[in-house]
């Protein structure tokens, strides 16, 4: 009979967003993309921005100022942006979810291969596990660098699998967006979906916090197993 290895000593891994799912910072991200824009001569509401959350900066830009923005003008109004973001991680802090903290250590002591798959820029990323003191929990790193095509496009979750060599059907998405969780089901991945920002999330295993979630949970939706 051939070889068949448990579940938890096959390659695994666990693809987390950032934004929602390792902390909340949307506060932060108001503030910086008012005080930007407000420097632009440009007014934005919360609930433009709240629309767009999520989105990556040239479709949130050009939505906002046009479709004729300049490249160059854009590349220079998203870096400001993104400057003022870091500021205030830095300078005002931020915390991990309930939850992650615990999960994280988890995982890379049970040997999971982790890896972040997020839209942001990479300084942003770097900035945020710093801040929170969990790089070396993860593996691999896929930023808006590494992609073309934004959420709920699949390519972010399949470039972050790549990254940590296991198979898409493997791994396991953490997000909190409907257009994340989406993008993991295309890439052929199981999900689990925290209602930190949406009310509704079609995922696999849906919870309010990763709290929630019980100690063999993982192993569980790997294997095939639901709540």
């Amino acid at each position: 009979m051939p070889d068949v290895q448990p579940v938890r000593f096959q390659p695994c891994a666990v693809l987390w967003d950032v934004d929602g799912t390792l902390l909340d910072s949307a506060e932060y991200h108001w503030l910086a993309w008012q005080e930007t824009m407000a420097a632009e001569g440009h007014a934005v509401t919360y609930e433009q921005f709240i629309s767009t959350f999520g989105q990556r900066n040239e479709t949130i830009l050009r939505g906002w100022l046009g479709p004729d923005l300049t490249a160059r003008e854009l590349d220079r109004i998203a870096e400001e942006k993104e400057r003022r973001y870091r500021h205030l991680i830095q300078t005002r802090g931020v915390e991990c979810l309930p939850g992650v903290r615990r999960w994280l250590k988890r995982l890379h002591g049970e040997g999971w291969r982790q890896a972040v798959a997020s839209s942001a820029p990479l300084i942003n990323i770097q900035t945020i596990l710093e801040a929170l003191a969990i790089g070396g929990c993860f593996d691999a790193i896929v930023s808006s660098e590494d992609v073309q095509r934004g959420k709920p496009d699949p390519q972010v979750f399949l470039a972050a699998a790549a990254k940590v060599a296991v198979p898409p059907q493997r791994c396991i998405v953490v997000e909190d967006a409907p257009a994340g969780i989406e993008g993991g089901r295309r890439a052929g991945m199981h999900t689990i979906g925290v209602r930190s920002s949406h009310a509704t999330l079609q995922a696999d295993w849906v919870v309010r916090s990763l709290d929630e979630l019980p100690d063999d949970a993982f192993d569980r939706l790997l294997s095939g197993g639901v709540p």
